[in-house]
């Protein structure tokens, strides 16, 4: 297959993609993992699953959209690795977080601790959901489920965390 003068070669898609897009890239990794070192990990890892293999032809869009479909691939395939962590996360110092007066910084703080009690495929259908705005049959062909289960992982998720945010607010 012959490269097209036009193709911008892989280094230079990976370089733009990193000046213009890492931001993007590490919020989204944020989002899904929950963990400010973890969405770092899954960037550089998806950008080497994405680019290992010497590829030319990306536009900056559809690098970045092969890059995000990585993250989240990366994230889910970690589940196995997390739930043994999680028997031993008690044993782990949790850093202090400054107590902000701002409802916003609040509001947030609680939305991530919710997402971070989900399981792996609830909090991937959640953020693709209402972070990626993706409809319920783009999430099944995303995560290669049934709409159903996808439906079913949503409505979970979102029980879980109502049920948690109604009760840490009745205790304040």
């Amino acid at each position: 297959m012959a490269k097209s003068a036009g193709d911008p070669r892989w280094e230079e898609v990976v370089t733009r993609l990193v000046a213009e897009r890492g931001d993007a890239l590490t919020r989204y990794a944020y989002l899904v993992s929950g963990n400010r070192d973890d969405a770092s990990d899954l960037v550089q890892d998806a950008l080497v699953k994405t680019f290992g293999r010497l590829r030319n032809g990306f536009t900056i869009a559809s690098a970045e959209a092969y890059v995000r479909r990585a993250i989240l691939n990366t994230y889910l395939d970690s589940g196995r690795r997390v739930s043994r962590w999680r028997k031993i996360a008690h044993l782990q110092a949790a850093p202090e977080i400054d107590e902000s007066k701002d409802a916003e910084t609040g509001a947030r703080l609680d939305l991530q601790g919710q997402l971070a009690r989900l399981s792996p495929r609830e909090r991937a259908c959640i953020v693709l959901r209402y972070y990626e705005d993706l409809k319920v049959d783009d999430i099944a062909e995303w995560l290669d489920l049934s709409p159903g289960t996808v439906k079913r992982y949503l409505s979970d998720g979102l029980a879980k965390m109502a049920v948690s945010l109604t009760t840490s607010g009745e205790e304040d």
